[in-house]
């Protein structure tokens, strides 16, 4: 079968716009090929920065001759019918319709449509310029003198030329006839601009691609990648280093070159004074370069790494008479002077700020003290009224309802077994130890967007938090101060670790709530798809610090206080509440949770997300067995008989009389309902949830016994009144953990 080769070559495709532009180019062209009566086996795209490509095997010589039955209205039908019919049927006049007859129906009209089909070559002539013109490109633009013209083509950068070639392996390949805006589609392509700029006449995919290659061109992105991230690592090892691999950034240089050249520069070893997050970001977001470490042994023996050598790889587009030395050295100079000015900001922030005479009244405010750098920062943020929302205040604001809300986290944290057993601390030293945890939380909490004052933050927005870490260390502040101003900021993202410390997590928690209650308070809530600042990651975040923790926290208290600190704002607990139930299930069956257990065991007043999770893992643990399931059943049963006889407003006794009790069944479910329900409540207050659920266990066999001996529906309405009563009871006693009319099964 045929096979179909496209490459459009343009000026420049933009590295970040390459991946998306290729899967459409696919997308579009063999979906059309497909709705036009087409058949292919398989279609790949490629790229490069001057070259959109596609392979398509396999694909049909021919679409099908079509030959269907419209069936229209009865022959008697008023004259608005048949026209509707007519426009439906393409038919220029009823007398081209023929006329069915039915034995029911009677007479009416139907149209035989014939469409022969058409050459692929036609139908790809036709659909690549309509692809063309209404390609998706996030920016486009017009060029040379048809761009005065309206309606003239619009492309990411001038298009250049069009390959366009189909045909079987075995014949010579026809080249597929069509023109856009003077472009016509041929055999021709051009190589590496540099190394290869004549013409290069190609046939199908296969002598494409090796053709390209000797012309100094990779197609294949994922091969570039290859090359790229093999000859780095050879050339840092070949230099005793290891290369700090980055797949984003090789991902972003594989779509600069056609023909990867990789070099190795190098700058000053005085740089290497620059924290490594800021050196690596430097050479990265201006150079599109990679960093190297050192190999260190460690007393251990063991090899670790140094932050950073003064020695990185970049990857050229050309192979240089030189070797690349110019290369490399001009590289090494554009590094040297954005490192020079990574210095000036990096010395700048632990120096005083020149309007430090204007920031008292702020640092009083937040007890802060400006002989340190970063509290100076955190002054200048108040001071400055930099605003956080229009309808939520000043980051100042802001920080001084985090501060709040983290104290009362930190209170509640403090009296979280996790965080303190083991210690063997004495009653002193845990009052001590909560002490800290509430000052440490305060100051963390005032520190923790100082940085965003910082030069280096400012010319580095993805290293707030870790700049302020750094700080706080140098100035001296308590290591967990210091973590929680970095940490505050996590989980950003589902495979973002979450915080641990105790310090971290109140902060963590404080500044997540204050940006959910606050948003709540003023109506912004997410609404569909649409959800511009991250409220659901906010509460999947809080979600998963309090489970993967192991936290306890009453969240309707939390909330409470954050709803305060919005003057004229509405308490929207409750809502706010069943939003995160729902991030709640989100997260839980993300790790394999059954929807339905979620359901049984949530209430709308269910405000400890972690009671809900060992609620969630008790329950599971009852139904994965033969017992589980049997009360499961008896349980519904029971609950069932009752629903259906409370629906007819049969009487059920308020409570359950033993005296009324006359089989021994029912006299030994009494007994079984008694203890279990006492059992299950001293459990659920103990909160233990794996107790609970095996006191109510129990419950399995004299239930079972009940219903195959008793018959609930007695004739002395007194007896199926306390009948009615012992359900309700089942019901009640069930009811402690779950409501197990939810669950499915």
């Amino acid at each position: 079968m045929p096979d179909l080769l496209l490459e459009l070559r343009s000026e420049e495709i933009p590295a970040r716009m390459q991946r998306k532009a290729a899967g459409d180019l696919r997308k579009m062209l063999t979906d059309g090929l497909v709705e036009a009566g087409l058949t292919y086996e398989a279609a790949r795209e490629y790229w490069t920065p001057r070259r959109l490509a596609l392979d398509i095997r396999g694909l049909t010589a021919r679409s099908k001759d079509i030959r269907e039955e419209i069936k229209g209205p009865s022959t008697t039908a008023p004259e608005q019918a048949v026209q509707g019919f007519l426009r439906k049927a393409g038919l220029s006049s009823i007398a081209e319709a023929h006329v069915h007859s039915d034995a029911k129906k009677g007479d009416f009209y139907v149209a035989h449509i014939a469409k022969p089909g058409r050459a692929a070559e036609e139908i790809i002539a036709e659909l690549v310029p309509g692809i063309i013109r209404n390609f998706p490109w996030p920016k486009s633009m017009r060029w040379g003198p048809a761009s005065a013209r309206p309606g003239s083509l619009r492309w990411v950068r001038p298009l250049q030329s069009i390959v366009c070639t189909f045909g079987p392996e075995t014949e010579e390949p026809v080249v597929v006839d069509f023109e856009i805006d003077g472009i016509r589609a041929g055999n021709v392509t051009y190589g590496h601009r540099f190394h290869a700029p004549d013409p290069i006449t190609v046939r199908r995919f296969d002598d494409y691609v090796s053709k390209l290659e000797v012309a100094k061109v990779v197609l294949d992105a994922d091969r570039r990648k290859e090359i790229i991230l093999h000859d780095a690592r050879n050339i840092a090892f070949a230099n005793g280093l290891d290369l700090i691999e980055d797949e984003g950034l090789l991902e972003e240089v594989s779509g600069l070159v056609e023909w990867p050249v990789v070099l190795m520069g190098e700058f000053e070893r005085d740089f290497l004074s620059i924290p490594a997050e800021v050196i690596r970001l430097t050479i990265r977001a201006n150079q599109k370069c990679f960093v190297t470490s050192r190999p260190t042994s460690s007393s251990d023996g063991e090899i670790g790494q140094s932050p950073l050598s003064n020695r990185f790889i970049l990857v050229a587009n050309i192979e240089a008479t030189d070797g690349g030395k110019e290369i490399a050295y001009g590289n090494g100079k554009v590094v040297r002077a954005r490192l020079s000015d990574a210095l000036y900001f990096w010395r700048t922030d632990q120096a005083d700020l020149p309007d430090l005479d204007q920031l008292g009244e702020s640092a009083t405010r937040f007890d802060l003290d400006l002989k340190k750098p970063l509290d100076q920062r955190m002054a200048r943020l108040d001071h400055l009224n930099v605003t956080f929302h229009a309808k939520l205040g000043t980051q100042g604001q802001r920080v001084e309802r985090i501060k709040r809300l983290a104290s009362e986290i930190a209170d509640a944290l403090s009296k979280q077994p996790k965080f303190f057993d083991g210690k063997l601390l004495s009653a002193d030293d845990l009052n001590t130890e909560q002490k800290y945890l509430r000052e440490r939380a305060r100051r963390a909490s005032v520190l923790a967007k100082a940085d965003l004052t910082t030069e280096v933050v400012g010319e580095f927005p993805e290293l707030q938090g870790a700049m302020g870490r750094k700080y706080a260390l140098l100035q001296g502040e308590h290591a967990s101060v210091a973590a929680a101003i970095e940490e505050h900021y996590k989980p950003q993202g589902p495979s973002d670790r979450v915080p641990t410390d105790p310090v971290s997590v109140a902060v963590a928690l404080a500044d997540k709530l204050d940006t959910l209650t606050g948003f709540w308070a003023i109506d912004e809530k997410p609404t569909g798809s649409k959800d511009p600042f991250a409220l659901r990651r906010a509460a999947l975040g809080v979600v998963r610090i309090l489970i993967e923790n192991r936290i306890r926290l009453a969240l309707t208290s939390v909330f409470a206080t954050a709803f305060a600190n919005f003057k004229g704002g509405a308490d929207q607990s409750s809502d706010l509440l069943a939003f995160f139930h729902d991030r709640l299930k989100v997260y839980l069956r993300d790790l394999g949770a059954r929807h339905d257990l979620i359901d049984a065991v949530i209430t709308p007043q269910s405000d400890d997300l972690l009671q809900i999770v060992r609620r969630v893992e008790a329950l599971g643990s009852l139904l994965d067995t033969d017992g589980g399931n049997n009360l499961l059943a008896g349980t519904k049963r029971a609950a069932n008989i009752l629903a259906a006889e409370e629906k007819k407003k049969t009487a059920v006794a308020e409570t359950v009389e033993p005296a009324l009790l006359r089989e021994e069944a029912e006299k030994k479910l009494y007994a079984a309902v008694n203890q279990a329900e006492k059992e299950a409540g001293q459990a659920i207050q103990n909160e233990d949830f794996s107790a609970a659920m095996m006191a109510l266990s129990v419950l399995r066999e004299p239930v079972d016994s009940f219903f195959e001996r008793v018959l609930v529906n007695d004739e002395d309405q007194a007896v199926r009144a306390n009948r009615l009563a012992l359900l309700a009871r089942i019901r009640t006693a069930t009811d402690q953990v779950a409501d197990f009319s939810k669950i499915v099964g």
